[in-house]
């Protein structure tokens, strides 16, 4: 890590190009986003895959863009394994694949905000529990994600930065999936996927509070001004 005095005499500021976790944080965080990557292939409910979905392959017949929206995200895990893997092996992420990752982090949120507007609008055809869960988890991680990313946009090391994305993206989906799907029929095989699942979201979610914390709580800046 390299530190260099500001021409303007604002103190240090430390460049760096990546800022890796701890190794034992990577390696649990590999075989954690491993499982997520298997979860995309497995029922979650009503023997429906993330790659069911996708490819509109939806009992009945019913399969539309609501589903591909819902589906796509869950593929987030691939990348993630990648931007994991780097880190682990101690090989920076490069600019342009950080690039690609907020493409795809973009894509996904603007996806799964889309996927939200029939709750907001009263035309999802759930509980109003599950309603205001769906909208309040949805909006809620996206928001927080934000609006720390923005303000502290120079204490958070850029390769942070993608995981945060990347874990806000899988995180606002993955909510709302959970509650959709927590009161479908069917056996304890078709819903594998959502129990699997429903057990990978909290050590995200923990990690995701821990980054956004130590980016509200740090002092020295990790990206020229």
């Amino acid at each position: 890590m390299r530190s260099s005095s500001s021409a303007a005499g604002r103190g240090p500021v430390v460049s760096v190009s990546q800022d890796s976790l701890p190794i034992g944080i990577d390696s649990l965080a590999v075989l954690m986003w491993l499982t997520a990557a298997v979860v995309a292939f497995i029922p979650f409910a009503r023997d429906t895959s993330a790659w069911d979905a996708v490819t509109l392959r939806v009992p009945g017949n019913q399969g539309n863009w609501w589903h591909v929206l819902v589906g796509t995200p869950f593929f987030l895990a691939y990348p993630m394994l990648w931007l994991r893997l780097r880190s682990l092996f101690a090989r920076p992420s490069t600019r342009i694949g950080r690039r690609l990752l907020w493409i795809a982090v973009a894509l996904s949120i603007c996806g799964t905000l889309l996927v939200e507007t029939p709750f907001l609008l009263h035309l999802a055809g759930t509980s109003n529990w599950q309603r205001l869960a769906v909208l309040s988890l949805g909006f809620g991680v996206i928001l927080a994600s934000a609006l720390v990313l923005f303000l502290r946009r120079r204490f958070i090391a850029p390769f942070q930065a993608c995981i945060v994305g990347l874990e806000t993206a899988y995180l606002a989906n993955a909510a709302l999936c959970l509650v959709v799907y927590s009161e479908a029929t069917g056996s304890t095989w078709s819903r594998a996927g959502w129990f699997v699942c429903m057990v990978i979201v909290w050590p995200i979610a923990l990690e995701l509070a821990w980054l956004l914390l130590r980016a509200i709580r740090s002092e020295t800046p990790r990206t020229n001004p």
